[in-house]
């Protein structure tokens, strides 16, 4: 994996800032290929992995000149990429889910099985899962995505290591780091 240069890519992000088209291009093709592979380990489907790295480079466009220090490019770039991989498994989830539902079909089949929740039940369910997404997304980035990997994608911490480039130790202490902060906040 070739190594980027954080002076240049610091560069053209500045002339991106001024409005200089060509500098964000040559910032695109500069980052692309791990900003793809990211999100097609994320998302284990190419053409939402592309959805996502098209949704990514749109948001850091827009909001190129909200970036004030151009040398963490990378990062932030890395941070909006891995929220819009998260929203987009999350949609993709209820909508699999839905789908699911609707082929299972009728609440009459839901209480054959003895699936008898009650809709305030199901409402309660979801109200606290949307709470508790918001409270992980509100974490520190890389607490964040440690725990989204491990506990909404399933992945062993070898692979999240991997992935986030970091050592095992360091995944095990930012999901330890990311529970401590949740329950505190879920206390409250």
């Amino acid at each position: 994996m070739a190594s980027l240069d954080y002076q240049y890519l610091a560069q053209l992000v500045k002339r991106a800032q001024m409005g200089d088209s060509d500098a964000f291009a040559e910032l695109y093709v500069a980052t692309y290929q791990r900003q793809y592979r990211f999100s097609y380990r994320y998302l284990r489907d190419e053409f939402l992995a592309q959805d996502a790295i098209q949704e990514t480079y749109i948001l850091a466009l827009k909001n190129i000149t909200t970036l004030r220090d151009p040398t963490v490019f990378v990062s932030w770039l890395n941070q909006i990429n891995m929220r819009v991989c998260f929203d987009i498994y999350r949609k993709q989830r209820l909508y699999e889910a839905e789908q699911d539902q609707y082929e299972q079909s009728s609440l009459f089949r839901k209480e054959q099985r003895g699936d008898n929740e009650s809709p305030e039940l199901r409402t309660i369910r979801a109200d606290q899962e949307e709470y508790l997404v918001k409270q992980i997304m509100s974490l520190p980035f890389s607490e964040s995505q440690a725990i989204v990997l491990r506990y909404y994608r399933n992945m062993k911490i070898e692979e999240i290591a991997r992935m986030m480039d970091i050592s095992v130790s360091s995944v095990k202490r930012y999901l330890q780091s990311g529970r401590n902060m949740l329950a505190k906040t879920i206390e409250r």
